[in-house]
């Protein structure tokens, strides 16, 4: 069920909210919902400029530098589009 929530914003960042939402393929109800949600599983609020990594991509970084480390998940270096293309192929 839906309900409807009424909050007080500046025109101007509405309408900038709403103009980047439109550019994702979003409304700005579906960007308000994903925050509210995100806020709900993470219970926390972030104020800043300076951009954060989520806990599921620093685990997913954590697991992607492990094969780095262990040479695990990684493709050859290709000299030619040919050989790429060969290889993957090959997959």
């Amino acid at each position: 069920m839906n309900t409807v929530i009424h909050i007080k914003a500046d025109k101007e960042v509405k309408e900038n909210a709403q103009s980047l939402a439109k550019k994702l393929g979003l409304s700005l109800s579906d960007v308000i919902n994903a925050s509210l949600r995100n806020f709900i599983r993470t219970r926390e609020i972030v104020f800043s400029d300076v951009p954060q990594m989520t806990p599921e991509l620093e685990k997913l970084l954590d697991k992607v530098e492990d094969d780095i480390k262990h040479n695990r998940n990684l493709s050859p270096e290709f000299k030619t589009v040919e050989e790429m293309d060969k290889y993957l192929d090959g997959l």
